[in-house]
């Protein structure tokens, strides 16, 4: 293998390990509570390489922000209202073991000291991820003609990032993802037309819980 490309594996192995440090620390301390010093620490690196790739920790807490919804892959064959009921139930359950989605629920709420106002916010980030399952839902009559789109979207990731906040004080998250499928209970029947066959699985559990 040349010299470049082993030099790019290292630096790629690198910032995937300052990325998971970095949402290790935010995820247990906050974004107040993290210091850059404790993050390099954690990805067993020096100060001089984890500013090689981020420049400061509003530059990596944005970046692990960004990277959420990559950590909750959709079954290729989920298609609308389906899909949007299995993101939030998959969101929920692997919260529970996932350091980038335990950092985002941690920063949700400190967005306002790394995110510039005119950056897509976490919580808009979930409504854009949602929005096109939404849409589909609703070209395919699954759902009510007074169902907004839009608004429907808003409504669940507002409801869930507030399910999580009191999962966490309650029970440490443990029942997140059973909260969330009592959300879609209750929330299906009125929103969703009669031809519609959406099913609420079991969430798989991850290990430990």
């Amino acid at each position: 293998m040349a010299p470049r490309e082993l030099k790019q594996q290292r630096s790629t192995r690198t910032r995937a390990a300052i990325l998971r440090a970095g949402a290790e620390v935010f995820a247990e301390a906050g974004f107040a509570g993290a210091s850059v010093s404790r993050i390099a620490r954690r990805a067993d690196l020096t100060l001089g390489a984890l500013y090689f790739h981020f420049q400061s920790k509003e530059e990596l807490a944005r970046e692990i922000m960004r990277a959420q919804p990559t950590q909750v892959p959709v079954a290729p064959d989920a298609r609308g209202l389906q899909a949007a009921v299995d993101t939030s139930v998959l969101w929920a359950t692997r919260l529970l073991e996932d350091p980038v989605l335990l950092a985002g629920a941690r920063l949700v709420m400190d967005q306002e000291y790394f995110v510039d106002p005119h950056e897509i916010n976490s919580y808009q980030q979930w409504v854009d991820v949602l929005l096109p399952f939404l849409h589909e839902a609703a070209d395919n009559g699954d759902l009510r003609d007074e169902v907004a789109p839009e608004a429907l979207a808003r409504l669940v990731v507002n409801a869930v990032t507030g399910l999580q906040m009191n999962e966490q004080l309650s029970t440490g998250r443990r029942h997140l993802p059973d909260r969330v499928r009592e959300m879609w209970q209750f929330l299906l029947p009125l929103i969703a037309t009669g031809k519609s066959t959406v099913h609420i699985a079991e969430p798989l559990r991850p290990s430990g819980t």
